[in-house]
């Protein structure tokens, strides 16, 4: 029962070799930093059935614009770093009657934060800040604040960064803000800030927070941080239409803001760039922003090569990470009536949300007075979604999951697959070769040092044994599944069942086995 070898040998002798050949004849054992492989889309149709599926996706928005009473709304579809389609409904000026279009300017308000956020990173990728300051050392005002207790730390730049500073909650007193004067905000700075925690202890949304990341910007740089952040992010990404005072903007392209009262839509009154702009002024279009979408999609996966963003890779993706936890939903449901509990988290100006399917979700909501947005970017999955109404405080979260949630369905959507490295597909091979008998198992060299004392060989060779024998004469081995470069599972299938195979390396180098799991499949 236990002849498989004579099965196996062949294939995994291939396959190694193969390995060998595509490393350069390379010793499997050199540092996985030359071996790594990044994981990659594996449908070669993947595009064409996200693009099939646009018309539902289409629908799926102008409906609920009709319902939700939008005069106007532009949305967009970003896979793999390009805007693979836009669309738009209904009018950006009434009076005018001038269509939306996906070039309309509409005002986005909290989504600029992480464009705020990103500008704070390139500082201290130069050197010129460092996250965990206290920002009082860029914000002299802020060291006459009075915290609320003696063993408070000072408030960081990375708190402000993670709505973790301790300020209240201001929506909506702060979007009423947007357009005062940076001698309004001195003064009101000197005049004290009220706290309502103590910082670092716990998430509350502070537009004050991301209006101190201005100031921040200005004081550091020597220019109005609207000026180095279009300087160093906006115009490096070509979104050269995008403005922060709506009279820059051109009549033609610019939406205004409406509220639906009484049956009507009544026109707001359009807020002018101010020293609060910093955490929600910027207008700008879908083609423009999907250009800044690109940079946070293309962040994915980690990997070698050419930088060519405002900042690092690696600083996006240290801005799309939980940092301060916000809430759990375990009442979460999609819009099609499916429960799936959900955990959200503040990154840098981001919001990182987490369902129960280990779907990871990145963005940003954005409301004012006329104007309500959000956008999403699936880093696993390529894709991302945004959207723009120009209604008071216009909720795209529902909207936006269904288009989410259609696009994986209908077009089958996966996440990308991690290739097996060498030194996984290496252990596979020679633990294969062992079982289940462990013949010379502890003189192999491939276990680690802790193996054998956690659990002897004998009793490893007796439960092996018995799952061999209730699975009979094995038939095929499984790809191996990767979780990471250094854990995995495969499967061994007999002639009256199957099993799992999980096993994990240790950080030495070369990498050992540490643990090993064999479970029965169940039928």
């Amino acid at each position: 029962m236990f002849a498989f070898r004579n099965l196996l040998f062949p294939m995994l002798k291939t396959t190694f070799l193969g390995i060998c050949l595509l490393s350069g004849g390379l010793a499997l054992a050199q540092s996985t930093v030359s071996t790594y492989q990044p994981p990659v889309f594996t449908d070669p149709d993947r595009v064409k059935k996200i693009e099939a599926a646009w018309p539902a996706i289409e629908k799926l928005y102008q409906d609920y614009a009709t319902k939700q009473h939008f005069p106007g709304m532009a949305y967009g579809l970003v896979v793999d770093g390009k805007l693979l389609k836009a669309g738009a409904t209904g009018y950006t000026d009434l009076a005018k009657k001038i269509p939306a279009t996906p070039t309309s300017l509409f005002r986005i308000a909290s989504m600029t934060k992480s464009l705020t956020a990103m500008a704070i990173l390139k500082l201290r990728d130069e050197g010129k800040l460092r996250l965990d300051d206290p920002a009082e050392q860029y914000v002299p005002q802020l060291k006459k604040l009075r915290y609320l207790t003696i063993d408070s730390p000072r408030i960081t730049v990375r708190n402000l960064l993670t709505h973790s500073a301790g300020f209240p909650e201001d929506n909506p007193y702060g979007d009423r803000q947007l357009g005062d004067s940076e001698a309004e905000l001195t003064r009101f700075l000197d005049g004290g800030v009220s706290l309502s925690n103590v910082p670092g202890v716990a998430y509350e949304y502070s537009n004050l927070g991301f209006v101190l990341l201005g100031r921040i910007l200005t004081n550091v740089t020597g220019k109005p941080y609207q000026q180095y952040i279009t300087e160093s992010v906006l115009q490096p990404l070509g979104m050269n239409d995008t403005r922060w005072e709506y009279t820059q903007v051109p009549a033609d392209k610019l939406a205004h803001g409406y509220r639906w009262q009484g049956n009507e839509w009544l026109e707001e009154e359009l807020l002018h760039d101010g020293s609060h702009g910093a955490m929600g002024g910027l207008i700008t279009s879908i083609n423009d922003f999907s250009n800044y979408m690109a940079v946070h999609q293309q962040a994915w996966p980690p990997r070698s090569g050419t930088e060519t963003g405002p900042v690092r890779r690696s600083s996006v993706r240290e801005m799309q990470q939980p940092w301060t936890f916000n809430s759990l939903n375990a009442a979460f449901r999609y819009p099609d009536g499916r429960a799936c509990p959900m955990t959200s988290s503040y990154a840098y100006g981001l919001r990182w949300s987490h369902d129960c399917g280990d779907r990871v979700y990145v963005g940003h909501t954005g409301g004012l007075p006329g104007f309500g947005s959000q956008w999403w970017v699936m880093p696993e999955y390529g894709i991302g979604v945004v959207a723009y109404g120009n209604l008071t405080y216009a909720s795209m979260g529902s909207v936006n999951w269904a288009v989410l949630d259609t696009l994986i369905r209908s077009a089958g959507l996966k996440p990308r697959q991690l290739p097996v490295s060498p030194m996984l597909a290496q252990r596979k091979a020679e633990l294969v070769k062992l079982l289940p008998d462990w013949s010379n198992a502890e003189r192999s060299g491939i276990f680690a040092e802790n193996f054998f004392p956690d659990r002897s060989v004998a009793l490893r060779r007796q439960e092996a044994q018995a799952l061999f024998s209730t699975i009979g004469k094995v038939t095929s081995v499984g790809e191996l599944i990767p979780e990471n470069q250094l854990r995995g599972t495969f499967r061994l299938t007999g002639e009256r069942g199957a099993i799992d195979v999980f096993f994990t390396l240790t950080p030495e180098n070369p990498a050992l086995i540490q643990q090993l799991d064999l479970h029965e499949v169940k039928r």
